[in-house]
């Protein structure tokens, strides 16, 4: 009885710390959103591009522009591409770069 108890509470262990790492996977998630929705969104509405429509965060267009991992999108932030606007890390701190980085990557995947 006491080994299947023991084993029991393991499995609720284990249950309970996969719900938490999901919870923060979701709020990396919501944090990316979130600074994507007050940085990008006026330029970039659903992934698109107001400026240069040929140029959208969709994963197709970012490859053919040999942007494929988060510090490809970070560099881009911070260096800007002809019509966007530079923010560096007085505008938009190092770890919400990343987050913003991260939810493109997330999102727009198609």
């Amino acid at each position: 009885m006491k080994k299947l108890i023991a084993v029991l509470l393991s499995g609720v262990s284990v249950c309970c710390f996969e719900m938490i790492s999901f919870a923060e996977g979701l709020t990396k998630t919501s944090a990316g959103e979130k600074l994507f929705v007050q940085h990008c969104a006026a330029c970039h509405p659903q992934g698109g591009n107001i400026i240069n429509p040929k140029k959208t965060l969709s994963k197709k267009d970012r490859e053919a522009n040999t942007i494929k991992a988060e510090e490809d999108v970070i560099k881009i932030l911070r260096n800007g591409a002809p019509g966007m606007t530079k923010f560096d890390a007085a505008a938009i701190a190092d770890k919400d770069a990343r987050e913003i980085a991260h939810y493109i990557l997330k999102t727009f995947n198609k």
